[in-house]
């Protein structure tokens, strides 16, 4: 099953979060970015040349940072046969962790979720995230139809990318007559001539905005009632149809009204994903206001169901703040799990100190690794098949998750006995 789009943002967000977050000792880090297409062999012959040129640094630590983090790029660059669908970025640097002296080599392998393109090699005091943080802002197409009777223009909007895909025109005569003709056969030739515009539109709807494979909704606008007028008309293909998610007065048509409708497009795109959340939540709601039994809540037993790969949907809050920490005696093996706040993890530290092991009875519990409480769920779901949401705290259904289910919700595929 495909990853959920919440939960690709939610993991990139993650990531760049950590990289910003970093910084080194002068011009120690390393970021690449190669995008599709291009050749690993040419990349790797690029690196060679920028460690041989990195060996004129004067200072001894510099160099050898530089030349171990271009080493680590290339070494991680060759797990590559080829460059992903979509690219590769990769950062690496020696990442000081006490002050001078304490540096430690760290190294992130991001594969974008939109296609990447700049092709860039950079060597500085942080890593270059633009290039990403710009993808974060692109999740998914929406179409923009601009009409009037006399024009109808095509657009697609994907992040802050704008493309006009056509402009058609219409033989739809004014609404003042001609001299000679009678008000009725004026009328009727032009609401024919509209019937016949509005059919030319939806064909046109049909041909471009069918074949954009992650379109995820159309806006609809123009400068008076004649948009209503067409979308209340069989004009649209169904699909299509099923796809409009807002219809918007602008002042003007073709790229002018275009350009209206990209400066209200945020706010619509936000209120798009507020309404799947809500339906998610709504779904969610339904079966414990019910008592279904097809829904449960809780750390513990939203645990239980996905291990039972129970779970048909699961909802996490990103304001969710926990971490699973996975504990081991370093004497007789015994292992145990404890979920806690990341604030709680510095205590639970200290009372592992000296703590018998409950198998053997030495002092050797200690904490073997920590993992974000939300990727833990996420990874657990998406082994089993669930489908995993990440739910924003921006709507009342969003607070409700985290404040009186525990952040954390399922939608289950069967009833317990």
């Amino acid at each position: 099953m495909p990853r959920s789009e919440s939960l690709n943002e939610f993991r990139l967000r993650k990531t760049l979060e950590i990289l910003a977050s970093k910084e080194g000792r002068g011009t120690e880090l390393v970021t690449l970015y190669v995008p599709p297409g291009r050749q690993i062999s040419e990349v790797m012959n690029m690196l060679r040349q920028e460690y041989g040129t990195a060996s004129n640094i004067k200072s001894d630590v510099t160099r050898k940072n530089v030349q171990d983090a271009i080493t680590r790029v290339m070494s991680r660059l060759k797990l590559f046969k080829q460059v992903p669908e979509t690219g590769l970025a990769i950062f690496a640097g020696a990442i000081p962790q006490n002050g001078p002296g304490s540096e430690k080599l760290e190294t992130y392998v991001v594969i974008p979720p939109e296609p990447l393109d700049i092709y860039l090699y950079r060597c500085d005091s942080r890593f270059h995230i633009e290039p990403l943080m710009e993808l974060l802002r692109v999740r998914e197409s929406y179409g923009i139809l601009v009409l009037d009777a006399s024009s109808a223009t095509y657009a697609i909007l994907r992040g802050k990318r704008l493309k006009i895909m056509r402009k058609i025109t219409s033989d739809v005569p004014s609404k003042h007559r001609a001299g000679g003709m009678s008000a009725q056969r004026f009328k009727r030739i032009r609401e024919a001539k509209i019937i016949g515009f509005f059919r030319r539109i939806g064909k046109h709807a049909e041909e471009i905005f069918l074949s954009v494979p992650d379109l995820k909704g159309i806006i609809v606008a123009g400068p008076g009632p004649t948009k209503h007028d067409f979308l209340k008309g069989d004009y649209l293909h169904y699909e299509l149809r099923d796809k409009v998610v807002a219809v918007l007065d602008v002042a003007y048509t073709e790229e002018q009204g275009v350009e209206e409708v990209v400066d209200k497009a945020p706010e619509i795109i936000r209120k798009v994903r507020y309404v799947e959340e809500k339906k998610l939540m709504q779904e969610f709601l339904y079966h414990i206001s019910r008592d279904t039994g097809l829904a449960t809540y809780g750390v513990n037993e939203v645990l239980k169901s996905l291990e039972m790969a129970n779970v048909k949907k699961l909802l996490i809050s990103e304001g969710v703040d926990l971490v699973r920490v996975f504990i081991k005696c370093s004497s007789c093996g015994y292992e145990e799990q404890r979920t806690l706040k990341s604030k709680e993890l510095e205590d639970l530290e200290d009372e592992l100190y000296g703590k018998p092991c409950p198998s053997c009875g030495s002092t050797a519990l200690r904490i073997e690794r920590v993992e974000d409480f939300i990727e833990h769920l996420a990874n657990l779901g998406e082994q089993t098949g669930a489908e995993v949401e990440i739910i924003s705290l921006e709507t009342e259904e969003g607070q409700m998750l985290l404040k009186s289910f525990g952040g954390v919700a399922a939608i289950l595929r069967y009833k317990l006995q």
